[in-house]
């Protein structure tokens, strides 16, 4: 029988448990344990089938249940205590405003440009790493009272979920996630209407985008949106999908992020009265254009060209995530020509009043066909970083060409560390451990942790065994739930039951799957790999996820590899791999594994953050020297490979997995499996013990948030107020112009050096002519350069004094020596003025000839 017509059912609360939206909308439940527990409480099935989503969850419910809900004066009771608690949240005092006094700073906010943002399972607007640590970074940010406005896009499909097919190749499936079933809210105007800001794009066609916010505990996140009925299909399918679709789809895309997010900020503070911000922070070039967008509002008011670069650079950050060219978003030229728009005039007609030949500079690297967005990000930023050390200096490496004469350690790229949300990625029964360790009842503030003797091994063994048994638990279903989907019948499945073992040595491995982060590393000797999996007395086992690019075939070849050899009888309750990884998956994966593998080819990691997220449950870390490990590696409480150097990858390769093989095997198991009369591994979980006391405090969130504050934000902040009337702006523009054209005049002639030798050191004394030219002493910096010599007569690790001018015009320096050494030196001459960060930015310089 056919059905005559449609009626929707909805749940209605009633008023006491009206309070529930209040937690649903706020995603601070997501870090707040007791929050989660509240709404999985309502009902365990349907929270874990609606994907951990409290707003579906809430429309999902029967009136039974919400009749029980609502005489359950327990539930109330603890409904209560959360809805007081969140309260006491968003108004307690802040780090930020106690760090801003002892600064002598006022940052009125800072606005957050990223691709992504991973936040939580239920606002599926993430892919991956760049997407969670964007995600920990607004989460601490919210923690800490630092006043940032994410801006990010929302996806109608979110990213891809990952299934196999039987013959273990990956498959791609996008499912719709309307706004309604999501944790945000439209951002609306005085008449109640929710704000649309526009885009122009070429051939005159105008997109409309809508605006919505997810609040993030204290701070909101504000997501684009341009599937609304006012666009036509085209427009509407910008924003579908993360990285999916051609270049000119993600050109699209980060006009909309770069343009559209500079004005949707600008909309959501003039609607909700606050002031706007006085730092932008573009999270990798994805953001852009976000600079081109603010220059051409100055250059609507007047400003020239380069006045309006001035002064958006002066509050301006970028932060790079990628240490390989091949990570960066590079347009065709003629790409960026078109949707720029060029007017008769040369003015782009997306973003008013700027010339497109002068962006198409800004853009501009060796190769005259691409217009590269990481050299867009870094022209427009006065202020810009890498997320590790080595990071840092590979990115000053990478990016040299573009501060020309001068040495690579100057380039002005530093680097602030990444860091993992620590109350996020902590399971349960690891919390108060680290409460202990920290002496702090909150884990969020724990960043000096001076008791690891509070909790002892076998407590902290007792942890790890549950654990461990969790991820199993979670391996077992995911694993036959997979078999299911690839066409297996159950009856093929009762191995399944039996997969690994939860007293098992477990490694844990994690990543997108791409070349440089080599996957199937730990398959270059398969007989090797099964003997260690197989090994009756000291047996090993591995747990592995990851996702591979839709387009990225290579990646997908090495997956199926690797599940391939994991479907092999022999091995497959030793290895298994967990299909659609996910926050989740990542929460248990991270914590019950023993051992975190990580071995990319250094020093291609920028960073990292599974294996911090790992060490904070008590998981100790085996990897290659890169990203994160390189600067806080510490081979009492973990395992370094030995990265070897060889012109072929493939004996590169064969040299480090036998190095892998050879410290799994004889080291890690070894010492794994070396129990006293308790059965208690005392040597191991002393090492746990140590990597979570130690290490755990360096990879926060927390700490990695406070770094940008005082080193970043707060200086940023400083410069852009500095330079915020479009007259200095015009001032510092004009002596940029005119130093540069002068720079020709300088001359560097009559350098002297002369010694006083002392038995402890020595001091050199250095004088200098210096001719200026047409410019003024303040304008110049006269600076003498020490340091050893190379076979090529270059100075290494120099260091540079400051030369001062006597009454004669000469420039003179003494500069004391603590060690016998035979030295180089040169004097040089690098511009000066009180807004310029850093000399390079000009790339002027004047030596002796």
């Amino acid at each position: 029988m056919k059905a005559y017509d449609t009626v929707t059912i909805s749940a209605v609360l009633p008023e006491n448990l009206e309070p529930l939206r209040t937690l649903a909308k706020n995603l601070r439940w997501s870090w707040r344990a007791e929050t989660e527990r509240l709404f999985k409480s309502i009902d365990p099935e349907l929270w874990e089938a609606t994907g951990r989503n409290p707003i579906v969850l809430l429309t999902k419910l029967s009136a039974h249940r919400i009749a029980e809900l609502r005489e359950d004066e327990d539930f109330l009771h603890r409904l209560q205590v959360e809805v007081e608690e969140l309260e006491e949240y968003m108004g307690a005092d802040r780090w930020f405003d106690k760090a801003s006094r002892e600064h002598d700073d006022h940052l009125t906010s800072i606005a957050y440009f990223s691709m992504e943002f991973g936040i939580t399972q239920s606002l599926p607007v993430y892919s991956g790493g760049l997407g969670v640590l964007a995600g920990d970074h607004m989460k601490s940010a919210s923690d800490l009272g630092v006043p940032i406005i994410g801006v990010g896009l929302l996806y109608t499909y979110g990213y891809f979920t990952q299934t196999l097919s039987r013959e273990g190749w990956q498959q791609e499936n996008y499912t719709v996630h309307p706004p309604e079933e999501l944790p945000i809210d439209p951002v609306c105007g005085e008449n109640g209407e929710q704000l649309h800001i526009q885009v122009g794009f070429p051939e005159g066609r105008v997109v409309e985008v809508a605006l919505w916010k997810a609040q993030v505990g204290r701070v909101p996140l504000l997501l684009l949106d341009t599937n609304i009925p006012e666009n036509p299909e085209d427009f509407r399918a910008i924003t579908d999908r993360l990285y999916g679709g051609d270049i000119e789809h993600r050109i699209k895309q980060e006009l909309i992020l770069g343009v559209g997010g500079v004005r949707a900020v600008q909309a959501y503070c003039a609607a909700v009265d606050r002031p706007e911000p006085g730092v932008y922070h573009m999270n990798e070039g994805h953001a852009g254009f976000s600079g081109v967008e603010r220059m051409g509002q100055l250059m609507a008011k007047g400003a020239s060209f380069e006045t309006a670069l001035a002064s958006v650079r002066a509050s301006t950050l970028f932060t790079t995530h990628t240490p390989v060219p091949a990570g960066i978003d590079r347009f065709d030229v003629h790409l960026a020509h078109r949707y720029l728009a060029a007017d008769a005039q040369g003015r782009s007609t997306l973003v008013s009043h700027v010339p497109v030949e002068r962006v198409i500079a800004l853009g501009a690297e060796d190769d005259p066909s691409r217009f590269n967005m990481a050299h867009l990000g870094l022209r427009l930023a006065q202020y810009a970083n890498g997320v590790a050390k080595l990071h840092g200096k590979v990115s000053r490496a990478m990016f040299k060409d573009l501060y020309p004469n001068f040495a690579e350690d100057e380039v002005p790229i530093t680097s602030i560390t990444n860091g993992v949300h620590i109350p996020t990625w902590t399971r349960g029964p690891i919390k108060p451990i680290i409460a202990a360790m920290s002496g702090q009842r909150n884990v969020a503030t724990a960043n000096h942790w001076h008791f690891p003797d509070a909790v002892g091994l076998e407590e902290l063994w007792r942890v790890r065994n549950e654990l461990r048994r969790d991820l199993v638990e979670l391996a077992r279903k995911s694993v036959h739930d997979s078999w299911v989907a690839r066409g297996a019948q159950p009856v093929e499945l009762r191995w399944t039951r039996k997969l690994l073992d939860e007293n098992a040595l477990t490694v844990g491995f994690a990543r997108r799957v791409s070349t440089y982060k080599r996957l199937t590393l730990m398959l270059q000797n398969p007989e090797r790999l099964a003997a260690i999996l197989r090994n009756e007395e000291r047996p090993v086992q591995f747990i592995i996820a990851g996702k591979a690019h839709p387009a990225d075939m290579g990646g997908k070849q090495l997956l199926q590899e690797l599940v391939r050899f994991a479907d092999e009888a022999g091995v497959r309750d030793r290895i298994v791999f967990l299909p659609d990884y996910n926050v989740t998956i990542a929460k248990v994966l991270c914590a019950g594994s023993d051992v975190w593998l990580n071995n990319p080819v250094r020093p291609q990691e920028a960073s990292g953050t599974s294996g911090m997220k790992a060490v904070l449950n008590g998981c100790l870390t085996f990897s290659i020297s890169d990203g994160w490990w390189d600067e806080m590696r510490d081979d009492e409480v973990g395992w370094t490979i030995p990265d070897a150097v060889h012109p072929d990858p493939r004996v590169r390769d064969q040299w480090e997995s036998n190095a892998l093989y050879d410290i799994l095997e004889h080291e890690i198991a070894a010492k794994f499996y070396d129990r006293d009369d308790r059965g208690l591994p005392v040597e191991w979980m002393q090492m746990v013990r140590d990597s979570i006391s130690k290490v755990g405090p360096q990879v926060s969130a927390e700490r990695m948030v406070r770094d940008y504050v005082t080193e970043l934000y707060l200086p940023a902040g400083r410069s852009g107020r500095m330079i915020a009337d479009l007259a200095d702006a015009e001032q510092f523009a004009a002596w940029k112009q005119s130093v540069s054209q002068a720079w020709q005049g300088v001359r560097v002639s009559g350098v002297e050096a002369s010694t006083e030798n002392r038995v402890e050191g020595g001091i050199i004394h250095l004088a200098a002519h210096v001719n200026r030219g047409s410019l003024q002493a303040s304008e110049i910096r006269v600076e003498a350069v020490v340091g050893e010599r190379d076979a090529a007569d270059t100075l290494c690790n120099p260091h540079i004094h400051e030369m001062t001018s006597d009454d004669e015009g000469r420039y003179r320096a003494s500069i004391t020596v603590d060690e016998p050494a035979e030295l180089g030196y040169t004097v040089r001459v690098v511009p000066h003025h009180r807004l310029l960060k850093s000399p390079a930015e000009l790339g002027l310089i004047r030596t002796p000839h």
